[in-house]
């Protein structure tokens, strides 16, 4: 190759050349190179410079896991506590709301349904002689830790809506030891709970019996008048009282401990 190759080259990319389609003359222009393409260059130092100011140090590693174990540690023992706390206070929180608005079966102890609370119960206990008798059932159980014997002393009483009525179980500690217990109780069908009102009951009050002792468990109720008067009671004939007995939590000596699963 020649010296002047290069410069021909040259002047044929300037030559003018003819477009086949419209036989006109366009000159022939040199292409410029694309800014937009970035050409890939080597780079001849392929060492890298780390900088470790960066980096924590080992200290400060080990302060941040103690402080995310210590926070740690904080949730669980507030969701220990939590628990407990709720477990001792469910009885009496399961008292108060239930015996308030009736929910979960659970009778109302109200002198006075959807009226004063300070009145006169006597005003409203008045029997619906125009009533069929409803014809109340009951039923008694415990806990498989409670070494008690609990059954009702009858089967059934029937009582006219706004009559008074006066039902007994007896318990039986059978176990050599004393027990406290506490009885938890439902009515069936739950829709009858608002108008199911007890006068007195043993139900969430601790009932301590010795070694071998034998008591017997009064339960005064009444049924309301208005479930006379309720078209959602009409064909409601029976209704079933039931008790469920539990271990409390206390000792013989009054002092609380859990009470074993099995």
């Amino acid at each position: 190759m020649s010296i002047s190759s290069p410069l021909r080259h040259t002047l044929r990319a300037l030559e003018p050349w003819t477009c086949s389609s419209c036989s006109r003359i366009t000159p022939r222009l040199p292409r410029s190179p694309n800014p937009n393409i970035v050409r890939s260059r080597r780079c001849l130092n392929t060492t890298t410079n780390v900088k470790s100011s960066g980096v924590p140090s080992m200290d400060q590693l080990q302060a941040r896991y103690k402080m995310k174990n210590r926070t740690t540690m904080n949730y669980v023992f507030s969701i220990i506590l939590g628990t407990v706390a709720l477990s001792y206070g469910s009885v009496p929180m399961y008292k108060m709301i239930c015996q308030t608005t009736g929910w979960g079966g659970q009778p109302i102890k109200s002198a006075a349904h959807g009226g004063d609370p300070t009145a006169d119960p006597s005003v409203r206990l008045k029997p619906v002689d125009s009533h069929p008798r409803i014809r109340i059932t009951f039923n008694g159980s415990v806990s498989d830790v409670l070494d008690w014997k609990f059954t009702p002393q009858q089967r059934e009483v029937r009582v006219l809506p706004g009559e008074t009525a006066l039902a007994f179980y007896t318990a039986t500690n059978n176990s050599k030891e004393d027990i406290i217990g506490v009885a938890t109780y439902s009515v069936t069908p739950g829709q009858v709970a608002p108008y199911f009102s007890k006068i007195q009951c043993f139900c969430f009050e601790e009932q301590r019996l010795n070694a071998g002792e034998t008591v017997d468990m009064p339960v005064f109720f009444y049924i309301d008048p208005e479930f006379a008067t309720d078209i959602n009671m009409k064909g409601i004939e029976t209704v079933t009282l039931s008790y469920t007995f539990f271990k409390a939590k206390y000792d013989k000596d009054g002092h609380l401990r859990p009470v074993p699963t099995g």
